[in-house]
């Protein structure tokens, strides 16, 4: 049975690889049960409910992945995208997380509708090269000032805006001890490298008495997901915030689910010699299928995950690998207690160091020409420093299509980029104008 649903032997592959494949992809990509929580948690979410919730949709995400698309791919929470949930829709733009929550599910939908209509391939194809490569890049360095904010790093100061923070706080300390041990393991190639550094800035931060090891037994049932399960807000689906809500989680998780599955696809040889990827279509149905299921559980948006290159890496081939993954997922559940005593400050380096795996894009920019580097700039440099991913991609779309247009390049920018810059441009005036 096993061989006839993910035909092993047609990838060279065999159970015992894709097995160990498998948990060395939980290794790399189990902190999010530490990081998703403490990010959402952040909105006023219930963090125990978040858990398994994190959990709950990484299994389902993956188990879609590996059994509509026989891929080694694992899927789970995004990291940007929930750092956008939290930090823009609901901590900025002052939304509830359940209106954000709601958007998730209508981009979910939405997904569905694209990808079936294969319209998702189309709007990829069509958007500027150069802000595809700065959309990542802008939110590692979004993510990177989260992870030092939750560390006590770089605190707000009056004067100058930000500062360093004081060296005396635990966190930091923790925070520091966690980023080097981590580095040090990646430069060693050890496979689960995020989840030892959080492990062992916990057990720092246990030594210096801020974390105490909860009593009773560290296995347990999952906390309920009840406080956030099927939580929508429907009043508000009309709005023209929520379209720009929804919108921007729809393009972000797009170019990262995109980019992913052909960078992992690639790297399996699943590529054909022509650089056709034939599951792409099925693939994308599961991340869909991923994000509506997540937005029903609780959670931001579910997406591919780029750790899932670890276990391609270690011989996995099929979606073996994906379960055997999921499994591990399903393990984690019950051992809740463990995860949820880790203190902001040790998951701070895990966010650092996704951060620096995702501003790896900009070597792919050509600084050369103004017109593409600019709004590639402006993207990347205003989501942190308005501590929003949206306003970056505002201001690169609408800095691309001034360039363009106003230097006798208009050809150049296709009809669905003016159409998405001529809303945020309306958007921007409305907000001017104070009419919303």
């Amino acid at each position: 049975m096993i061989e006839k649903l993910f035909k092993l032997k047609t990838h060279k592959t065999n159970v015992r690889t894709e097995i160990v494949a498998g948990i060395i992809t939980f290794l790399t990509m189990s902190y999010i049960l530490i990081v998703n929580p403490s990010i959402l948690g952040a909105t006023g979410m219930d963090k125990a409910a978040l858990f398994t919730t994190t959990a709950l949709a990484t299994i389902v995400g993956t188990l879609l992945m590996a059994l509509l698309a026989n891929l080694p791919i694992a899927q789970g929470p995004g990291m940007g995208l929930n750092n956008f949930f939290a930090f823009t829709v609901v901590l900025t733009m002052g939304y509830s997380w359940q209106f954000a929550l709601t958007a998730v599910f209508i981009e979910g939908l939405i997904f569905i509708l694209l990808t079936f209509f294969n319209v998702r391939e189309l709007i990829v194809n069509s958007i500027p090269q150069s802000l595809k490569d700065a959309i990542p890049v802008g939110i590692g360095l979004f993510i990177t000032l989260i992870g030092m904010q939750n560390a006590g790093i770089i605190v707000g100061n009056p004067n100058t805006l930000v500062s360093l923070g004081d060296l005396s706080n635990h966190n930091v300390w923790i925070a520091v001890i966690g980023l080097i041990v981590t580095g040090i393991l990646f430069v060693k190639n050890i496979h689960g490298a995020i989840l030892i550094g959080i492990v062992i800035a916990t057990v720092a931060s246990i030594i210096m008495g801020d974390v105490h090891i909860p009593e009773g037994s560290l296995i347990s049932m999952p906390p309920s997901i009840a406080p956030i399960f099927c939580q929508f807000e429907w009043k508000q689906v009309f709005t023209f915030d929520m379209l720009i809500v929804v919108f921007t989680f729809l393009f972000v998780n797009l170019f990262d689910t995109v980019g992913t599955l052909i960078g992992v696809a690639s790297k399996a040889g699943l590529i054909d010699s022509k650089g056709n990827f034939p599951q792409v279509k099925k693939a994308l149905f599961a991340d869909a299928l991923g994000t509506t299921c997540g937005a029903v559980l609780g959670t931001s948006t579910v997406t591919s995950y780029i750790e899932s290159a670890s276990g391609v890496a270690s011989g996995g081939k099929t979606g073996l690998t994906a379960v055997s993954t999921a499994f591990m997922f399903f393990i984690a559940l019950f051992l809740a207690p463990v995860f949820l005593m880790v203190p902001a400050a040790a998951t701070a380096p895990a966010l650092i160091i996704v951060g620096l795996f995702m501003i790896s894009a900009v070597v792919k920019i050509d600084f050369s020409d103004m017109t593409e580097s600019l709004p590639a700039f402006l993207t990347i440099v205003i989501m942190p420093f308005s501590y929003s991913i949206a306003q970056g991609i505002v201001f690169g779309f609408l800095s691309y299509v001034f360039m363009k247009v106003f230097t006798g390049q208009a050809k150049k920018v296709s009809v669905t980029v003016f159409v998405i810059a001529f809303l945020f441009l309306v958007k921007m005036i409305m907000n001017a104008l104070h009419i919303i």
